[in-house]
């Protein structure tokens, strides 16, 4: 299969000449909208251009410059540059633009194939804010379509630095604003991230011994703890706002006020931050409840699923548009505009 036709694994090949005959209609019925489409598709093109010219792009407001030996990996450069560009694409449509305005991407080589991990820095020797990449020199396209690690850090750029105790909040919202981001740009589908979320929140549950989120510093609690709390205030933010405001409202909110990567702030600081572009305290509340409290309960969480309509167990997880709060689970993946707020 070309390469060319699997660009951003939305458009398979075989429908290459129904969308070929669409456009033609749209281009005489929608001049204008199919002219917005193709420039940027020519923008994506020409960032692709340059990227694989130069290691360097520029998306949503932010330089990034990519270091890595293309010698070192069986990828083709071109092939590391549309990675990159998918990810930044998803932050910059979640957050309306991109959380710096500066980055320096390292891949370094790893034995085997796949994406092994990564590290993300507020600060570095480059002068930017950083983000370090294992990729395996084996690694193949397939690998980076399902990868979700160059996303993860990218959306903790978005978050400023806080005390250790609370370090659940920045990999939590890296956690479960990544597979949401990915799902607004169409790279995921919605109830493919709602099964994943359903198994692995429960894994951020408490257990014996748990003295709540900014007590209990376990892998379990700090990456799918922090990503349930992330749903939870989700999920009240719109319940208050009657479905008008969401996590991602508070997010850009926290943006909006100065808040990334490169600044060190109180977890209270982000709170007010993400409360005041939503307009109900719901943050604030909801850390007052669980930073030193063994909660929520299994009780309540299966109360969420249901609510949601997100029903089934392990690999059995459906979804059901007649449940309570069906229409809170589509807002939260629905595409929004990319324009930060003011």
């Amino acid at each position: 299969m070309p390469e060319v036709c699997r660009r951003h694994a939305v458009v398979p090949c075989q429908k290459a000449m129904a969308l070929g005959l669409l456009l033609v209609f749209l281009m005489l019925s929608l001049p204008g909208q199919v002219a917005q489409a193709a420039s940027v598709v020519n923008d994506d093109d020409k960032l692709l251009a340059g990227c694989i010219a130069t290691q360097q792009l520029t998306v949503g407001g932010a330089g990034i410059r990519l270091s890595y030996t293309p010698a070192g990996y069986a990828l083709t450069p071109q092939q590391i540059c549309e990675w990159t560009l998918r990810a930044a694409h998803a932050v910059t449509q979640y957050y309306g633009r991109f959380p710096v305005t500066a980055l320096r991407i390292v891949l370094q080589p790893a034995a085997g194939s796949g994406v092994s991990g990564g590290t993300t820095y507020g600060a570095s020797e480059f002068g930017t804010a950083l983000i370090v990449i294992q990729l395996g020199r084996d690694a193949d396209q397939s690998d980076l379509l399902r990868d979700w690690v160059m996303t993860h850090e990218m959306v903790h750029l978005s978050v400023p630095a806080v005390p250790e105790r609370s370090h659940w909040l920045e990999e939590g919202i890296a956690t479960y604003v990544e597979p949401v981001a990915r799902v607004e740009t169409g790279e995921l589908e919605a109830a493919q991230i709602w099964a994943d979320m359903r198994r692995g929140m429960q894994q951020g549950m408490p257990h014996s011994g748990d003295s709540g989120l900014d007590h209990t510093p376990t892998w379990g609690r700090t990456y799918w703890g922090g990503a349930l709390f992330c749903l939870l205030a989700d999920v009240e933010i719109r319940r208050r706002t009657d479905n008008r405001k969401g996590l991602q409202d508070a997010l850009r909110g926290v943006l909006a006020a100065g808040g990334n990567i490169e600044q060190d702030w109180p977890v209270q600081r982000i709170l007010d931050a993400g409360d005041a572009a939503t307009g109900v305290p719901v943050l604030s509340e909801l850390y007052q409840r669980l930073r030193a409290a063994p909660l929520p309960a299994d009780t309540e969480l299966s109360e969420l699923w249901k609510s949601l309509g997100v029903v089934g167990e392990g690999s059995h997880v459906s979804l059901t548009d007649a449940a309570p709060l069906a229409a809170v689970r589509l807002a939260i993946t629905q595409r929004r505009s990319t324009a930060p707020p003011r």
